[in-house]
């Protein structure tokens, strides 16, 4: 090591809907064994009750000196909402498990305020359109200027 940079301490945190968290259970159980579920949650894309690689991602955060999580479906709703309000992102269902994730340790102490964390957030809401239809309203605009303007005004 050359000593340019200080060392960081990164911490991996697992983050699962609680309608399909075996991996979640485990970790809080104690236990490296990752015992299937069947999947009922509305983040589709992340509901996999039989992880392949379930044993290392509770490794890593054990290892990390993280922790475990899992978030009803109302709170990936409240996650969407909230990433969408205050940055403008409309992401899907995942993305809304991971900024619910985010809350919990630092509203209970484990993250401070201060500290540095970050969020992948790499799906669109679009994929996943039915969760927020009643709160949602799509526009059609065509390219131009006055198409825009005719939308939502100057």
């Amino acid at each position: 090591m050359l000593g340019l940079i200080q060392p960081v301490n990164t911490q991996i945190y697992v983050t699962q809907a609680a309608g399909s968290s075996p991996i979640v259970n485990a970790f809080q159980a104690g236990t490296l064994q990752v015992h299937p579920v069947k999947p009922n949650t509305i983040a589709m894309s992340i509901a996999v009750g039989n992880p392949a690689d379930g044993y290392y991602a509770l490794r890593v955060a054990r290892q990390s000196g993280a922790g475990a999580c899992a978030v009803t479906d109302e709170e990936v709703i409240e996650g969407m909402e909230l990433l969408a309000e205050s940055e403008g992102i409309f992401a899907k269902t995942a993305r809304g498990v991971v900024i619910a994730e985010s809350r919990k340790p630092v509203t209970s102490g484990i993250i401070g305020r201060d500290e540095l964390k970050v969020a992948f957030i790499t799906g669109a809401g679009l994929k996943t359109q039915e969760v927020t239809a009643k709160k949602v309203h799509f526009f059609v605009i065509q390219p131009t200027l006055e198409s825009f303007e005719e939308v939502f005004g100057r």
